[in-house]
C-alpha cells in the first residue's frame, strides 16, 4: 500500500508551480461552547481564519522573486489561491486556500551545515471561499453568500 508523504505534494501559488521543502495551514475556528450555570449548553460559532507557511530552497524561491518584480515589489504581490495536492495509488488530498496574501517571513535561514539555504513564506487566507479540502469547502454555503 502506498501512503503519502510530504514528496507527493504538488503545489501552485496562483499560476506557478513550486516544489516546497515543508508547508503548513491551520485553520481557527472561534467555535466556543456555551454554558448555563457551568453546565456545557450547546456552542457558539466564532470567527474562522486560517494561515500558513511555505519553505522554499532557493532556487524555488526565485519564482516567487521573480513574480514580484513583475508584480512591483514583494507587498504589490496579487493574492493568490495556493492548491496543494498530493497523490498515491492508495491515497490522495486536494487543498485549496482562497486568496491568500502573501508576506515573507524568513528571507534568509542558513546555518554551517550542509543543507540548501531555505527561504520562509507566510500567508493569510483572505478569500470568502476560504478554504476546500478534497472538493468540500470549510464553511456551508449560507455563511457567505451574502457577503459583499
Amino acid at each position: 500500500m502506498s501512503k503519502l508523504s510530504g514528496r507527493d505534494i504538488d503545489t501552485m501559488i496562483g499560476s506557478y508551480r513550486v516544489n516546497i521543502e515543508e508547508v503548513s495551514l491551520s485553520i481557527e475556528d472561534g467555535t466556543s461552547t456555551t454554558k448555563t450555570r457551568g453546565v456545557p449548553d450547546g456552542f457558539i460559532e466564532g470567527d474562522v481564519s486560517a494561515s500558513g507557511e511555505i519553505k522554499l530552497n532557493t532556487g524555488q524561491f526565485q519564482i516567487i522573486v521573480e513574480a514580484a518584480k513583475e508584480a512591483g515589489s514583494f507587498r504589490d504581490l496579487p493574492n493568490f489561491d495556493l492548491v496543494y495536492n498530493a497523490e498515491s495509488t492508495d491515497e490522495s488530498i486536494n487543498v485549496e486556500a482562497f486568496d491568500c496574501k502573501l508576506s515573507l517571513s524568513d528571507v534568509l535561514s542558513a546555518n554551517q551545515s550542509n543543507e540548501r539555504l531555505m527561504h520562509t513564506i507566510k500567508y493569510e487566507v483572505t478569500g470568502r471561499e476560504f478554504v476546500n479540502i478534497n472538493g468540500v469547502p470549510y464553511l456551508r454555503s449560507e455563511e457567505i453568500e451574502r457577503l459583499n
